[in-house]
């Protein structure tokens, strides 16, 4: 149906917090780049308006720290952009912060908690290649 792919990649081993708070943040980073992904609002039997939602399902899933390294380098190598979330966010309280804490790290020693991608199919599949569906 889709000839593209949403997915989020998260280490396997972040408390259940931590994995909602880093899906959540990396789903409006890509969200925010590609406003195409944004449906209707929706509207309930009653008349009520509710957001819209992503048009397309986003695929979770999860892998060990050092496959994920390998999904930052390949979607770097690729020139597919990326939402990324690092350890050290996690104790920021605001954008400015995750952004100056984020601005310290590179792509090899960034301690990389999640990642997320939208791009053709095939491509994000190459990409996210040893990634589990999460549990």
């Amino acid at each position: 149906m889709f000839d593209t792919k949403f997915a989020v990649i998260l280490r396997d081993d972040l408390e259940v917090w931590q994995k909602l708070n880093v899906t959540a943040f990396l789903s409006s980073g890509i969200i925010g780049q590609k406003p195409e992904l944004i449906g209707e609002a929706y509207r309930d039997a009653a008349g009520n308006v509710y957001n819209a939602l992503s048009v397309q399902p986003i695929i979770v899933l999860a892998s060990d720290g050092a496959t994920l390294s390998k999904i930052h380098a390949r979607a770097l190598e690729r020139e597919v952009p990326a939402a990324v979330y690092i350890e050290e966010m996690f104790s920021t309280g605001h954008d400015a912060a995750n952004r100056a804490v984020f601005a310290t790290f590179g792509p090899n020693d960034a301690k990389i908690v999640g990642i997320a991608l939208h791009a053709d199919k095939k491509m994000v599949d190459r990409i996210t290649k040893g990634a589990k569906l999460h549990a």
